[in-house]
């Protein structure tokens, strides 16, 4: 298998640049929409378990947008042949000092694009 084909990653980079955007400007429809849409989508979140895109969906558009901008740190992202995908990486948020945020993602090439199907996100002590 091969892994980080040029033409593949730089896919997923951008896919994993519009996630971050619309992260901090609280794009609910783009966070929805990098998703996959289905049951089986699974998110970890800080302080929820998210099992399917309909509990995912109802946790982006019940969120406060007040303290969402981060910034992102030590970014890896390694493809796996044509269709799969890991991200992960580290964040801060001034609102949290003394904190890192982890974020690690399975990206998935669906027919209508890139789609995270899981994902995990934790905060721990500096």
């Amino acid at each position: 298998m091969e892994t980080n084909i040029p033409a593949v990653k730089a896919e997923v980079e951008a896919a994993f640049a519009a996630y971050e955007k619309a992260l901090v400007t609280n794009d609910v429809p783009m966070l929805e929409a990098l998703f996959w849409d289905d049951g089986r989508t699974i998110r970890y979140g800080i302080g929820e378990n998210l099992y399917g895109m309909d509990a995912i969906r109802a946790f982006r558009r019940a969120r406060s947008p007040d303290g969402v901008m981060r910034r992102a740190d030590r970014t890896v992202i390694t493809t796996f042949g044509r269709d799969f995908a890991t991200a992960s990486t580290l964040f801060y948020r001034d609102g949290n000092p003394g904190k890192v945020g982890r974020q690690q993602q399975s990206w998935v090439r669906m027919p209508e694009g890139w789609r995270v199907v899981a994902a995990h996100v934790s905060l721990v002590d500096e």
